[in-house]
């Protein structure tokens, strides 16, 4: 008498959870945080390089404090964009070849709570990075603003955010951290020449001007230089913090929708 094997089935994966969930992402946000913690170098590379720079910065135009006041505040933006960029790419693109990720996400964990959770830890070391940042450049290193130093400290605050959210979406697309540093040239590069910081937007060629406006880095240079030069709140400021905030809440929907639940 013969019998029949039963087909085999193939297990069920969980349903992604719909909604973002306060609870899964602060859980990643903490575990993000706590392997932060025994990383020194990554730490010391997030918070102490952006100051580092901008003391290096300072002195190299010692006998020209005016040229320090007039590209130190963009500098103040740029700097942890670039940082925050570098790093996250590098941690988050670390847990997927390790595997983390994948296990991660076979969990009831949805692509939201798992970028915002990313999101919302390399956020907390964008605020103490901005606030040592602005702190050192304005009453240590003497940079001149017109308006208020608290101002500077939002448009900073907003391009480490968009660093870490430009950071969390390329690592998708690369397979090894020699791939995600190799996304700098193509993607920040291309910004910090246009951006306005070496020459008026206005003075390129027209193709490169419309190119430049539609970069996130053109705005947050923008952003520095009202503070830079008006005393109040303008329109063009708070036109260019939400463009940068906006910019910043795209780029990591893109990065939620392009996650790979499994690696290859």
């Amino acid at each position: 008498m013969t019998t029949t094997a039963a087909p085999r089935t193939s297990p069920t994966a969980l349903p992604e959870p719909r909604a973002i969930n306060l609870a899964r992402t602060t859980a990643t946000a903490t575990r993000v945080l706590r392997q932060l913690r025994h990383d020194p170098r990554t730490i010391a590379l997030m918070i102490l390089i952006p100051c580092l720079m901008l003391v290096l910065l300072r002195y190299v135009f010692d006998g020209s404090p005016r040229t320090f006041d007039s590209i130190g505040a963009s500098l103040l933006g740029i700097f942890p964009l670039i940082t925050m960029f570098l790093v996250t790419s590098i941690a988050t693109l670390r847990e997927r070849t390790s595997g983390t990720l994948e296990r991660l996400l076979a969990m009831p964990l949805g692509k939201g709570d798992l970028i915002a959770g990313y999101a919302l830890a390399f956020g907390a070391v964008a605020v103490v990075q901005s606030v040592l940042a602005t702190t050192l450049a304005v009453w240590a290193l003497g940079l001149d603003v017109t308006g208020s130093a608290w101002l500077l400290l939002l448009v900073a605050l907003l391009d480490a955010l968009l660093g870490t959210a430009l950071g969390l979406f390329v690592s998708a697309f690369a397979s090894s951290e020699f791939q995600a540093v190799q996304f700098m040239p193509a993607v920040i590069f291309p910004q910090l020449l246009l951006c306005g910081l070496f020459t008026p937007r206005s003075d390129m060629h027209p193709v490169l001007e419309a190119i430049s406006d539609v970069l996130p880095m053109s705005y947050a240079v923008d952003g520095m230089n009202e503070v830079l030069k008006h005393t109040d709140v303008t329109a063009a400021f708070v036109r260019d913090a939400l463009i940068v905030a906006a910019c910043a809440l795209l780029v990591l929907t893109l990065g939620a929708a392009t996650l790979r639940r499994r690696t290859a």
